[in-house]
This record gives C-alpha cells, sequence and structure tokens, in this order.
C-alpha cells in the first residue's frame, strides 16, 4: 500500500501532529488549546490545580505493581446481594459471547440492519423479557436496573394526564422498600424534571397529589408480596405503576404483566452475567403496547429484505442519537447489548424447563438457609413473609464486628441493612445463589453463629473470648 511507513501508521492512529493542531486552531479562531478550552468549559465545572499523578512506568513495572495489589484479595464465599447476585457464568457464554470479540468489538449498531445476528439476539432478549414480566414490549436492554426505573418514570411523567399546576412540582411515589440504588438514581432524573419523590409505605402515600408508583418486586428485604391490591388502588386514583424485579424469580412468580403493572424493569445480570464490581449489566424494559411510543431505548422487529428473505430490523429507535433531541424520549445512548446476549444465551444454554428448575432451586436453598440461620441463638428472621433468593434477619450482636469475624473465616455474610435503613443497625440481608451449595449454606450458619455467640452483648459476661 502507499505511504504505509510507520510514519503513516503513526500519523493515523496516534493523533494529529504540531502542524496539524495549529491549522485546527486556526481554521476555529483560537491561539491556542487552553485558549479553546477556556471559552468552551466552564471555569466553575474545571479543576484549577494540576493533577497529583505519579511518575510514568514501564509496562513490566506496572503489571509487577498490579499483581502485587491483585494479591491482596481475598477470596471468599459472598452472600452479598440487594440487586447483584454471583451467579455462575457458564463457559460457553464466558468463552464464546462474553471474550469473543465478534461481539464485544461492535459497541452498538449503527447500521443496524448490516448485524443481523445481532438484531435476531435482541429480538430474542425482548421476547425473553416481554414473556417472563407479562408485558405485550420489551425494548432491546438499557443500562442498570435504576436507569430503568428512572425511565419507567420519566415515561409516566411524558403521559401524565394529571399535570401539576404552572410552578409546582410533579409527584412520583417509590415504595420505601426499593433497593437504595435505584432510589438514589431516581432521585438524581427527578431534579431536573420537575417531579419530586415521596418514598414510604405505598398504602400510606398520597397517591391523589401523583401521577406514578414504583415498586419493588420482591423487596429489597427479599419479601414476596402480592401486589395486585396496591397496583389496583393506584389505578384507581389515576396512577401508573411500574415494578422493579427479578427475572429469574418471575419463572416461579406471578409475571408482574398479570397483576396489572404499566411498565416492569429491572437487571438480567441475573442470567448468567458476571457481578464485575457493579457494571456493566443490561436492564430490561416492558411496557404497554399503547405506550410504544414513549419507551425508551429500541425495539427489534420483523421485516422481509428486497428479496422476500425474513430480515430483522429497528422498528422503533426513540433515543437522542436516532432522532431530534428536543423529541426523543431518552438521553441514554447505550443499550448494553453485549450483556443482553449473554442473558440470552444463558436463558437458550439452561431451556425453559431449566430455567423452572434453577428457580426452584434458588427457592429450597434460600428457604434452607433462612431455617438454618434462624436456628441459631441470637438471629431471627425479619420478616415471615415468602422470599426466592434473599432473605432478612435480624442479629443480637452488632453487625459490623459480626461481617468482620466472617470475614476472617472467608465468608462475606450479606449487606448490612443499618446504612440505609437506621431502624434497622441489627439488620443484615443474607442473598443466596445458584453458586452456594447446602455445604456452603451449612459452613455460613456455622460461622455467622460463632460470630454472633462471640460479639452478643451477654458474651463478655459468659466468659466467650471475644
Amino acid at each position: 500500500m502507499k505511504n504505509d511507513t510507520p510514519d503513516s501508521f503513526a500519523s493515523r492512529h496516534i493523533g494529529p501532529d504540531d502542524e496539524a493542531r495549529h491549522q485546527m486552531l486556526r481554521a476555529v479562531g483560537v491561539p491556542s488549546i487552553d485558549a479553546l478550552i477556556d471559552q468552551t468549559i466552564p471555569s466553575g465545572i474545571r479543576l484549577s490545580r494540576t493533577l497529583n499523578l505519579p511518575e510514568a512506568e514501564s509496562e513490566a513495572a506496572y503489571l509487577r505493581r498490579l499483581g502485587d495489589v491483585a494479591a491482596k484479595n481475598r477470596p471468599m464465599r459472598s452472600y452479598i446481594g440487594m440487586g447483584y447476585y454471583d451467579c455462575h457464568t457458564p463457559a460457553v457464554i464466558q468463552r464464546n459471547v462474553l471474550e469473543n470479540p465478534g461481539w464485544y468489538t461492535p459497541y452498538t449498531p449503527y447500521q443496524a440492519e448490516i448485524a443481523q445476528g445481532r438484531l435476531e439476539s435482541l429480538l430474542n432478549f425482548q421476547t425473553m423479557v416481554g414473556d417472563l414480566t407479562g408485558m405485550p414490549i420489551a425494548t432491546a436492554s438499557l443500562l442498570d436496573e435504576g436507569t430503568a426505573a428512572a425511565e419507567a418514570m420519566a415515561m409516566f411523567h411524558r403521559l401524565n394526564t394529571k399535570k401539576a399546576p404552572a410552578g409546582q412540582e410533579s409527584v412520583f411515589l417509590v415504595a420505601g422498600r426499593t433497593f437504595p440504588q435505584t432510589i438514589d438514581v431516581l432521585r438524581g432524573r427527578a431534579e431536573p424534571l420537575k417531579i419530586r419523590l415521596e418514598i414510604g409505605d405505598p398504602e400510606s402515600l398520597p397517591m391523589d397529589r401523583a401521577f406514578g408508583l414504583l415498586l419493588q418486586y420482591p423487596d429489597d428485604h427479599g419479601e414476596v408480596r402480592d401486589l395486585r391490591p396496591i397496583i389496583e388502588k393506584a389505578h384507581a386514583a389515576g396512577l401508573m405503576v411500574a415494578v422493579a424485579t427479578d427475572l429469574m424469580a418471575l419463572a416461579v412468580l406471578t409475571p408482574p404483566g398479570e397483576m396489572g403493572a404499566d411498565a416492569v424493569v429491572g437487571n438480567s445480570q441475573r442470567f448468567g452475567v458476571p457481578l464485575g464490581y457493579g457494571g456493566p449489566h443490561a436492564a430490561f424494559f416492558a411496557t404497554r403496547e399503547s405506550f410504544v411510543r414513549q419507551a425508551p431505548g429500541r425495539i427489534i422487529g420483523v421485516s422481509v429484505d428486497a428479496r422476500g428473505h425474513r430480515a430483522y430490523r429497528m422498528a422503533l429507535q426513540t433515543r437522542e442519537q436516532h432522532i431530534r433531541r428536543e423529541k426523543a424520549t431518552s438521553n441514554i445512548c447505550t443499550a448494553q447489548a453485549l450483556n443482553a446476549l449473554g442473558g440470552v444465551v444463558y436463558l437458550s444454554w439452561l431451556g425453559r424447563r431449566g430455567l423452572v428448575e434453577l428457580a426452584e432451586l434458588l427457592l429450597q436453598r434460600t428457604h434452607y438457609a433462612r431455617e438454618a440461620l434462624t436456628a441459631l441463638d441470637g438471629v431471627e428472621a425479619l420478616h415471615a413473609q415468602p422470599v426466592v433468593r434473599e432473605f432478612a434477619v435480624r442479629l443480637d450482636a452488632p453487625v459490623e464486628a459480626v461481617l468482620e469475624r466472617c470475614a476472617a473465616q472467608g465468608v462475606a455474610a450479606g449487606v448490612p441493612l443499618g446504612g440505609d435503613y437506621p431502624e434497622l443497625a441489627d439488620g443484615l440481608l443474607v442473598a443466596i445463589t445458584e453458586r452456594r451449595s447446602r455445604a456452603d449454606i451449612d459452613r455460613l450458619a456455622e460461622v455467622l453463629g460463632a460470630a454472633v455467640a462471640a460479639e452478643r452483648p451477654a458474651a463478655a459476661g459468659a466468659g466467650v473470648p471475644a
């Protein structure tokens, strides 16, 4: 190829040289890059001091230091949940999907119809979500559960027939037993939309002044409740209802769509996608067919090509990248298609019967774990409601001290509830996944029981070593 010297490769891929930068600066009429930044970025959001960065190091030195840091990690048997779960990632997904450059390199298909395989997988994702949630329409994934819940709130706000008087905020209701991270995202999204969140017990929230309601199913303490009465009450008051849920749990629970939900959202991470230190994961969003043009993201449909063959296409795309910004339903520009694909392949790997069997296994092991832990001295159930994947208990001992003792034995025993619920300073949320065997649960009971016994207030007087 002409001019394919090392220098020409560098000029194409490393960036503009001094001469090219000077030409661009002259074209925009500024003397320097610093002057350009001064004109375009408000001083209030710029850092005025120099970054405190370490000295540069070689690749070999960096990898050696990274290895030293990684060696400090301690392997744990984790019972941490509250929306993110240590699920099994089959090798077929890890190798053939998540680590396959044919899938992970296309960030999002801007010429979507060229990528027929990807569109087919996203159509399967929509079908999977629609079947499990009991809703007629599902979009081709969003960022995470909190984002999907915020999109439901925004969609209801656009559809709102109970308009707030001029100068007043609209009101959106949120069940107090929603995942805390979801509530945080809702707060951030609500502020610029001039929406005020009312958070608490749905039965006592002011439905006469609100346009929508968000419920969690199962809730953030693992409780499973029949949502029909509260959904019917909300509809009677003119509210639209979104339900944040667990796709895996819906294999054994009544789908929110069958209980009257107007939108169903959540995280498909439970379908074989690794935790990844908090992400990335693929959220799902399902709603009524009458709301389809207000739904965020993209919807994949089936058509025919010029030869009359079956073909997949982007049937609806209401994101700001595709249409005029002021007409967009959402400014979320990522579909998380790779993780959505991982979830679809996981379901294909399990099969319909396998999905139900796995959900039933989780149900059985969770109940076994709750019985094992609540049989311990100083541990009692926080509630008696049915549970599917996780449950809350009270400890008759300082929770953080108990968790430290468990961690020393290689067990991450759960999520302390006191940080998000000050009234539950003695609460602990324990999650069970398919990676935790009955032997693991027995080990958890042994370690937690010993830790509680050592930290109970009566332990010091009884001569138990701290």
